[in-house]
């Protein structure tokens, strides 16, 4: 029995090989974030190396992205990553919203909320840890940002509008 239920995940898992995502390679910056925001050397490096993978349109795999299901699983991660801050396409959205993005982009780096932990595991992507200096200068970056966009817009078109739920028809 165990033999057969052996050989049965081996089929599977063979199989399961012929079988990968999209990947994420279309690297259009038409829209990028550094279209409309200074990027110094010291922080587009940073992005490169800690950001970009999982936060622009083009994604450096790894070789283990060609073995399933872990190339399902860094899809999954891509895909949720440029849900939450997609570098790629950061000046499209409207500028309360990029406001409000890099709001959020200094606080996960603050509280160490980004990068994931899982992007780091077992010493992998060790270029993404991010040393204290580095930390402070995306930081330091992302809240500058906000402040020349402080100065350049009217502050409540940098207010997020609240969402009220549609009213019940009666």
């Amino acid at each position: 029995m165990v033999k057969k239920t052996l050989l049965g995940l081996g089929f599977i898992f063979i199989l399961i090989q012929f079988f990968h995502p999209e990947k994420n390679l279309s690297d259009d910056r038409t829209n990028d974030i550094s279209t409309k925001y200074p990027l110094p050397e010291n922080v587009k490096q940073v992005f490169e190396v800690a950001c970009n993978d999982c936060h622009s349109n083009k994604t450096v795999y790894p070789w283990y992205n060609n073995i399933q299901p872990i190339a399902w699983m860094l899809n999954h991660h891509v895909v949720d990553g440029k849900r939450h801050f997609n570098f790629s396409t950061f000046t499209k959205m409207p500028i309360a919203v990029q406001n409000h993005k890099l709001e959020e982009l200094a606080e996960q780096v603050e509280k160490k909320e980004m990068p994931l932990a899982s992007y780091t595991y077992f010493g992998l992507h060790k270029e993404a840890n991010l040393t204290e200096e580095q930390r402070t200068l995306i930081i330091d970056w992302a809240r500058t940002q906000m402040d020349s966009l402080k100065a350049q817009y009217p502050a409540d078109s940098l207010k997020m509008k609240r969402r009220t739920p549609p009213k019940e028809a009666k």
